[in-house]
């Protein structure tokens, strides 16, 4: 409401984010090179981000939430869940570190020298 009453197009048919020129939303090509890919660039995050990058970022971030694959796949609107899975999955490097080290505690037992609480001996990049 505050951003409509400060815009150059307030009435409820208009545009919420127009280009001020045109009255029409920005091009999403246009925005991913003159916006996008230099706030990525200034991050130190390369010149390689798009808008499907927010995907696969997402994705990770359902994962980590423990959401189960089922309501990923439907959160992604993926109609496969395969695809959930085999394009959109990548485990976060603390999650990967995590799970590693309570497989070692497993096998060496939760006092020995690589037990998970040892992380700095347990963990492997």
């Amino acid at each position: 409401m505050h951003w409509r009453a400060a815009s150059y197009f307030p009435r409820d048919t208009d545009w919420v984010f127009a280009n001020p020129l045109t009255g029409r939303p920005y091009h999403q090509e246009s925005l991913r090179k003159r916006q996008l890919q230099r706030a990525a660039k200034l991050a130190g995050l390369g010149e390689d981000i798009g808008w499907h990058t927010f995907r696969h970022t997402y994705r990770s971030c359902l994962d980590e939430t423990g959401a189960p694959m089922k309501v990923q796949q439907e959160l992604m609107r993926h109609a496969s869940i395969q695809t959930t899975m085999n394009v959109y999955g990548r485990a976060m490097t603390e999650t990967k570190r995590r799970a590693n080290s309570q497989v070692v505690g497993l096998v060496f037992g939760p006092n020995s020298q690589h037990s998970p609480e040892n992380t700095s001996v347990a963990t492997v990049q």
